[in-house]
């Protein structure tokens, strides 16, 4: 009898318990908000291949569900937002494997000098009007930097067929320094005032990893300079800015992101005031996506906590959605500004160049070499800028110096651009374990370009050889190099799939890939990059609720279309931080 009442005792416990804790669960989960999203095409890029499910629900900025609209609603009891996607496409976020956010706001401190279908300027003549234009229309800013500064022309495109000069930006003005920066970044145009102000009176003057080019016969600059000679004048530029007008370019630049679909944005080369201006922005709050920087490899030292907790999966932490990442390197210039360091000549080489010019280096060997060794003794990813192969012969030497001398590791290094990758170096990267994060857009911006003028047909039809590297077993990632071109990830897709030039043309056909290969390179493989894979990159429970929602599935669109698909909505830890 005893043991029997026992029993019923216990009996009644358990389920006056149950019930307790069903009363508890269902009390709890109504006062948590979830959403639900269904009713379109959910595109989860878990896999090889095209994957979808029907719904899923997000719940404190986690992905907590995937799979069956009838099973989401049985088992997630609670107050819940519905988001019914009305046939729209539901992807992840796109992750920027490379560009420099801190400068798009730069943009706006000058007049869109950008070529068609950027801008409007495509002649001198139209360059000089709008700089005028601005310069009536903005006393406020010429008032708080002391300088025009503006960024995007492109000689290429201009129909002049000449680089503009010190004597066409005086017709600008001759008492303000008028300061443009070529859409490459790599090379600029000065008048006579800002050449006076910034000391280049004399262009026999020596200037390591730059130019300051010349007057024909003469040592006076023409205004035009070059690489490490422009990047001193960025630096003057940059120090007439306010800590005010950072924060507010800034703030810019971040919205900007969010317009085209980026949950997680990169700045690949920061100097100083950039460090600054970050760090400032995340102390006062969460930033409105996530920023992963880059210090140029001179302000290393800046890299600390706790923003910076070090590398792989174990050192991954945001302060308010900003980390570094590791540092930058940055080898040779631009192909399209002809700068960039080349084993054979240019198809057809820059005007006052020898015949067999093929661009030049930023650091020797012994630099470069040291810079790599660093980052490889203390466990730091690195990133470094190489355009022409003979830059990637010197980073992949330089790698393979410090794998024999620290072993291999998992590092994620980076090679970015990558532009004339030959065929023989593919497998030595992925020996070395180094990461392509290739820039197809070249082949809409300056295709044309490449095959008429920098590379010859035979060179252009193998730059970002994004089949190639596929083929060879590796992982690619695509970028956009903002400013260097809008950071529009639907163009960056189109580019990577199409390869097709301003003119129409195919460029490199073989080394096209399917719209899927094309989105794992914009969202899955960057996340991967970043060490952040177990985060993001797909839709999984437990990963960060990063949506983009498109107007159209870009893997069921005929290839010429994805560049009309427009982003609707970007969500980030669950928050929508934009929406058209």
């Amino acid at each position: 009898m005893k043991n029997k009442l026992f029993f019923v005792v216990i009996l009644f416990i358990a389920l006056i318990s149950t019930r307790i804790e069903k009363a508890y669960a269902q009390t709890n989960s109504e006062a948590l908000t979830q959403t639900l999203y269904y009713g379109g095409d959910i595109l989860t890029m878990v896999g090889n291949s095209p994957q979808y499910v029907e719904a899923v629900i997000e719940r404190d900025g986690k992905i907590v569900y995937v799979g069956s609209k009838a099973d989401a609603i049985n088992n997630f009891a609670g107050k819940t937002i519905e988001v019914d996607l009305k046939g729209k496409t539901m992807i992840p976020a796109f992750v920027d494997p490379h560009s420099h956010i801190n400068q798009i706001g730069l943009l706006n401190t000058g007049a869109n000098i950008f070529p068609s279908p950027d801008g409007k300027v495509n002649s001198i003549k139209e360059l000089i009007e709008t700089l005028i234009a601005f310069k009536e229309t903005n006393p406020e800013t010429l008032k708080t930097t002391g300088w025009l500064f503006s960024m995007g022309f492109d000689d290429s495109l201009l129909s002049d067929g000449r680089f503009p000069t010190a004597d066409d930006l005086d017709k600008v003005s001759t008492t303000i320094p008028v300061y443009i920066v070529h859409q490459s970044g790599h090379l600029g145009v000065l008048n006579h005032k800002a050449l006076e102000l910034v000391g280049y009176t004399d262009c026999s003057k020596e200037v390591k990893g730059g130019s300051i080019n010349c007057v024909d016969g003469t040592n006076k600059p023409n205004g035009v300079v070059e690489e490490n000679a422009n990047i001193f004048v960025v630096n003057k530029f940059l120090s007439k800015i306010t800590p005010e007008l950072y924060d507010t370019m800034f703030d810019v630049s971040l919205k900007t992101y969010a317009s085209y679909g980026y949950s997680t944005a990169q700045e690949g080369r920061a100097f100083k005031p950039m460090i600054e201006t970050a760090i400032r922005a995340a102390k006062k709050g969460p930033l409105l996506l996530d920023v992963v920087m880059y210090p140029d490899f001179n302000y290393v030292e800046d890299i600390k906590p706790p923003y910076y907790s070090g590398s792989g999966y174990d050192g991954i932490t945001y302060q308010n959605n900003f980390r570094f990442g590791g540092v930058k390197l940055t080898l040779d210039g631009s192909p399209q500004g002809k700068t960039a360091w080349l084993t054979k000549p240019y198809y057809k080489v820059p005007d006052g160049k020898s015949k067999d010019y093929r661009g030049y280096g930023q650091l020797t060997d012994e630099q470069a070499f040291k810079v790599v060794d660093d980052a490889y003794k203390n466990n730091m990813q690195i990133l470094a800028h190489c355009n022409g192969d003979a830059a990637i012969d010197q980073y992949i030497n330089a790698v393979e110096a410090a794998v024999k001398k620290y072993g291999k590791k998992d590092r994620r290094t980076v090679i970015v651009h990558a532009q004339t990758l030959r065929k023989d170096q593919i497998p030595r990267l992925k020996e070395l374990d180094i990461i392509p994060s290739l820039y197809p857009m070249h082949t809409f911006y300056w295709g044309d370009w490449h095959r008429e003028s920098v590379l010859g047909p035979e060179r252009a039809a193998f730059i970002s050889p994004t089949k190639a590297v596929i083929d060879a077993g590796m992982i690619f990632t695509s970028h956009h190099d903002a400013p260097v071109t809008p950071p529009n990830a639907i163009r960056v897709l189109s580019a990577t799939v199409t390869r097709v030039t301003r003119s129409g043309k195919i460029l490199g056909p073989d080394q096209r890939v399917s719209a899927y290969i094309g989105l794992k390179s914009v969202i899955t493989w960057p996340a991967y990059q970043y060490f952040e894979d177990k985060n993001k990159g797909t839709i999984e429970v437990g990963k960060e609720a990063d949506f983009t929602i498109l107007t159209q599935n870009p893997v069921k669109v005929e290839p010429n279309k994805i560049i009309d698909i427009e982003v609707l909505q970007t969500i980030n830890n669950g928050k929508t931080i934009y929406k058209k």
